[in-house]
């Protein structure tokens, strides 16, 4: 049986609809069940007689309005109990994103200061936090997650829409906090462990080290080749200077022999088998250019369709509801005065 398109857009505004099927159970008590009858007073007042004549006629207590009263207070009340709403303002939802894994070396190579920030000699890993910080702050509406990796790879938060929390946790992160060593396959496979149940299209995971892998239980190419399975892009990024070299009154003096130590093919070829880029960060500006870039290769998706919050209107139905069942109560006392 299908109702009317009338009633079928007069119940769409309310929230338990059924509950108005309620309204005819005071006159279906009324008529079907029995009158309870007392072989003796139960109470006895002064004006009992007065009552006994308005309870035998029944004409004058519906004349005064009382019976009217509460029935209007009932029939607010099962409006109220069906939860009336009415749709607001339209609302654009919050823009659609990436999930995005940063995955950040805390490996004791990252403590070199072969980096300038603010005209300061500063170490990697500091230079890492300011660009990463900035690089959120051009992230509204992706879900990111940060995981930091060194001997062990380790998930600071999960991915979440609170880039402020982000943030805090990468400030909060030390040299050493996960080891000395650098273990990037378990970075990756953990990254795409976390990514594994988000949409397919969206999967990707940054990845920031200065090294090689020597540490952990997965190869880096078998890693990768885990990410390809489940659709996870990995950009990588080797990061570093000139390393190797002193510091002497404010100026870096590069030792002879020094070279960097970062396995840049294996992150190219990791970058490469997931459908990534793989990025050489020599210097802060460098990397910042490079965040720059992958913000343009991972754009944020327009905001969705509009929607109409429901806004709940049943105050004003059990507010009524009460004002009239207390003038019900109010009426025959009015009578007896």
């Amino acid at each position: 049986m299908t109702l009317p398109v009338e009633l079928q857009a007069l119940f769409a505004d309310f929230a338990w609809p059924w509950l108005l099927f309620a309204l005819p159970l005071p006159w279906l008590a009324r008529r079907l069940l029995p009158a309870r009858k007392s072989a003796s007073a139960a109470l006895k007042v002064p004006y009992g007689n007065r009552l006994d004549a308005i309870a035998g006629t029944g004409g004058s207590a519906r004349g005064s309005g009382a019976g009217w009263l509460l029935w209007i207070a009932w029939i607010l009340l099962c409006v109220a109990a069906a939860r009336p709403q009415q749709l607001g303002a339209p609302v654009a939802p919050p823009q659609a994103g990436r999930d995005l894994m940063l995955a950040v070396d805390l490996s004791g190579s990252m403590a070199e200061e072969d980096m300038q920030l603010g005209g300061n000699i500063v170490d990697r890993l500091t230079a890492a936090k300011a660009v990463i910080a900035d690089f959120l702050d051009r992230r509204a509406g992706d879900r990111v997650g940060l995981l930091v990796f060194g001997q062990r790879a380790y998930t600071l938060t999960p991915l979440t829409l609170d880039r402020d929390t982000v943030r805090e946790q990468l400030a909060d992160s030390v040299i050493g906090l996960a080891g000395r060593e650098t273990a990037i396959g378990d970075a990756i496979g953990l990254a795409v462990k976390r990514l594994r149940t988000q949409p397919a299209d969206q999967r990707v995971l940054i990845l920031l080290t200065d090294g090689v892998n020597t540490a952990g239980v997965l190869d880096p190419r078998k890693a990768a080749e885990l990410a390809k399975s489940e659709r996870v892009r990995v950009h990588t990024i080797a990061f570093g200077g000139e390393g190797g070299g002193v510091s002497v009154f404010g100026f870096r003096l590069p030792m002879p022999g020094a070279q960097d130590d970062i396995d840049e093919t294996t992150l190219q070829a990791i970058a490469n088998d997931t459908g990534g880029r793989f990025f050489r960060a020599r210097d802060t500006e460098s990397l910042a250019g490079i965040y720059a870039e992958i913000d343009r290769l991972e754009p944020i998706q327009r905001p969705g369709e509009q929607i109409r919050p429901r806004i709940e209107s049943y105050p004003w139905p059990l507010g009524a509801a009460l004002a009239f069942g207390l003038l019900a109560f109010a009426a025959p006392m009015r009578r007896l005065t």
